[in-house]
């Protein structure tokens, strides 16, 4: 009898982990996913290209809509299309960077949608240099 109850503790520990191991389902609705949640523009000339585009992809299974793209402060302009973005396909935001301001840059942008993971901070940095006066 004490040796039926072992096995049958042991394989009553063994179908729990085999449960908890299960992978659980992805919620629905939009998910959205960035290839970069980051661009560093490096060192760029003072009135230089200040564009970088964040892509992403609706990796979830019903349709994305970013309702806000937030920018942290003025010298920084976000575009994005407004048209919904179907399930597993992409999008992306365009970002300008105002490079008339000679200094180290740090700023952040705010991805506000229906997605699951409602809302994604983006990150641009680098350093405007003085133009060379010729």
């Amino acid at each position: 009898m004490k040796k039926l109850s072992i096995i049958f503790a042991l394989l009553l520990v063994a179908a729990f982990t085999a449960n908890s191991q299960t992978a659980s389902p992805k919620p629905d609705g939009p998910e959205i996913t960035f290839t970069n949640l980051e661009h560093d523009y490096g060192t760029v000339t003072q009135g230089g290209d200040g564009a970088c585009v964040f892509n992403f992809k609706n990796t979830g299974n019903e349709p994305l809509i970013l309702s806000d793209v937030r920018k942290s402060c003025g010298c920084t302009t976000p575009t994005w299309s407004q048209e919904p973005v179907l399930p597993n396909q992409n999008g992306a935001i365009n970002i300008g960077y105002n490079t008339n301001n000679i200094g180290t840059f740090n700023k952040t942008i705010t991805v506000i949608s229906n997605a699951t993971n409602a809302t994604v901070t983006l990150v641009i940095k680098g350093q405007v240099v003085a133009a060379e006066i010729k």
